[in-house]
């Protein structure tokens, strides 16, 4: 009976978003079919790089097939809780499955979310100092005065979670337990090359694969942006995005993605017409497949 959730919960959230998927179908029926499959091909790709990137958290092998089943599986579940909490939960299971201990496997979804920051900040710096003026923001972005508020929102949180933990004498163990067993693997990884080399690469890989195939689909669509500009945009809206926690990122970063493409000189309903395509290839046609994947596995107890 569990393994049938994710199928009727994913079934269930394309009935719900059934008129924004026949916009996008309509527009992608149209669209070059050559660079659609580029599109598809980036993204599976991008599963790859993510179970290369998962690898590289722990020390001990993983099984591979296995691990990769596990991160097209987790593409499900992301679509149903925000802020990456469905594939942290699916890729909690596994790592359990696979006989580590809670503290090792919370500690390597931790470094993983890290990396994959990292990465995505590091991609978006260096294609902004190679295009500096990929994006006219004027007009498009907060102003000084929002950006303040979001910013003094954000660090009050940060800190009054700082003082619950130190405050709070089990809080207090738990973090420090926590801090001393993700610092020691991430020492531990950082001493054997290929572990630090397959956490770093695929951290790097991820991301970049996800802007290839915004691109492959603006070529697709035709949209009048040079392909630096649109991986640009892609990586901005996603960094701004991640402030915005919904469910797959449904909403947040469709809305920073369009206007981070008008920002990057796409017509507006042009922009649209990609977002919607780009969401079609990325999520939601993996959707299905991956629910019926993710089913398997709980079905086989690997998660």
């Amino acid at each position: 009976m569990a393994a049938a959730v994710p199928v009727g919960a994913v079934a269930a959230w394309a009935l719900w978003h059934r008129g924004l998927l026949a916009d996008g179908w309509h527009d992608l029926i149209a669209a070059d079919r050559v660079w659609l499959g580029a599109a598809l091909a980036a993204t599976a790709l991008g599963w790859v790089a993510v179970a290369i990137a998962r690898q590289g958290t722990v020390l001990e092998p993983l099984p591979a097939g296995r691990l990769l089943a596990t991160q097209f599986a987790a593409q499900a579940a992301n679509q149903l809780a925000p802020a990456g909490i469905g594939a942290g939960a699916v890729n909690l299971r596994f790592l359990r499955g696979c006989g580590l201990p809670l503290n090792r496997t919370s500690a390597a979804l931790a470094l993983y979310s890290l990396a994959e920051s990292v990465g995505r900040v590091t991609l978006l710096a260096g294609l902004l100092l190679a295009f500096p003026h990929a994006l006219r923001v004027h007009g498009l972005v907060p102003t000084g005065g929002t950006v303040a508020v979001v910013s003094a929102a954000t660090a009050a949180a940060l800190v009054a979670a700082a003082v619950l933990a130190v405050a709070v004498r089990p809080l207090r163990r738990l973090a420090r337990g926590f801090l001393a067993t993700a610092l020691a693997d991430a020492r531990s990884l950082h001493m054997r090359p290929a572990r630090a080399l397959a956490l770093w690469g695929g951290s790097l890989a991820f991301p970049a694969l996800q802007a290839a195939a915004l691109v492959a689909v603006a070529h697709a669509l035709s949209l009048p942006v040079a392909a630096p500009h649109v991986a640009i945009a892609y990586l901005a809206a996603t960094c701004l995005a991640a402030g915005v926690p919904t469910p797959g990122g449904m909403g947040s970063v469709d809305a920073a993605l369009g206007v981070a493409l008008v920002a990057a000189g796409a017509p507006a309903t042009t922009a649209t017409s990609a977002v919607l395509g780009y969401r079609i290839v990325n999520a939601w046609l993996p959707a299905l497949p991956a629910a019926l994947v993710l089913s398997a596995l709980v079905r086989r107890k690997v998660v």
